[in-house]
């Protein structure tokens, strides 16, 4: 009877063992799992369009979007050659059409025209087809209006998403954003402006700027001064960019590649 007791008992705690054994190595197998699946969605990277470039070179790139009116564009221009400033112009395709004067005026002061769109859509609505024809549309009509195309693309509200980068992407365009706003289309004076980027800016920025607001065109001789009082030379975008060898990290600025 003693026997048999201790046998039954050891094959009880034989199969407590083992269950407890099994149950660690699922509970492990499962946590294995979970790593790998949290592994896999950090290492999916989102596409990301070029906020501000890493560089040593002391200058920022000065951008204006061009959708509404074109009445300060003169005012705008005389304070740019004062300066002896050239900057990069995002118009959308119906601002052209609409104010192809304009347009021909700021080519010929030697400022860059860059893509804002067709007809400045929510782009991140678009199919991946939808968005090529926008950028490709507006492209026509500044190689109509100046005999040039540009390389250059900003998406409208400042939307993306991985079809927005892609197709800009795979038609070789750079997609701009920015990573400094002066918010003038908000109707902030130059010196409030100011007040927003005196203590950020830094080499390698991109600044955004809008014509046709209140405080843009009687700002900007301030604005621009008081950049380069910071050491700073304003340059068009394309001058700011790297054109190949590249990365950009999870933070939009655009690196250079080491050379291995």
């Amino acid at each position: 009877m003693f026997l048999v007791f201790n046998k039954q008992r050891i094959y009880t705690y034989l199969v407590s063992i083992v269950t407890v054994v099994l149950l660690f190595c699922v509970a492990n197998s499962l946590r294995a799992d979970e790593k790998i699946i949290q592994t896999s969605a950090t290492n999916s990277k989102k596409m990301l369009p070029i906020y501000n470039v890493q560089t040593e070179e002391k200058k920022v790139a000065f951008t204006m979007n061009c959708a509404w009116n074109a009445d300060d564009i003169d005012s705008i221009l005389k304070t740019l050659k004062e300066n002896e400033t050239t900057i990069t112009f995002f118009m959308v395709g119906d601002w052209i059409e609409k104010f192809p004067e304009a347009v021909k005026k700021i080519h010929e002061a030697g400022h860059e025209i860059a893509s804002h769109s067709n007809t400045h859509p929510h782009v991140n609505k678009l199919s991946y087809e939808e968005n090529i024809e926008e950028i490709e549309k507006s492209n026509e009509k500044i190689e109509k209006a100046t005999g040039n195309k540009t390389k250059i693309y900003r998406a409208p509200y400042g939307e993306y998403n991985d079809t927005v980068i892609k197709a800009a992407q795979d038609k070789g365009y750079y997609t701009i954003q920015w990573n400094l706003d002066t918010l003038d289309y908000t109707g902030l004076t130059g010196n409030e402006m100011w007040n927003r980027l005196k203590e950020k800016i830094k080499e390698g920025d991109i600044i955004l700027s809008h014509n046709g607001t209140k405080h843009t065109a009687d700002s900007l001789d301030m604005l621009i001064k008081n950049i380069k009082q910071k050491g700073l030379q304003v340059v068009k975008v394309s001058d700011l960019i790297y054109k190949d060898n590249y990365s950009i990290n999870n933070n939009g600025t655009q690196i250079k590649n080491k050379d291995v």
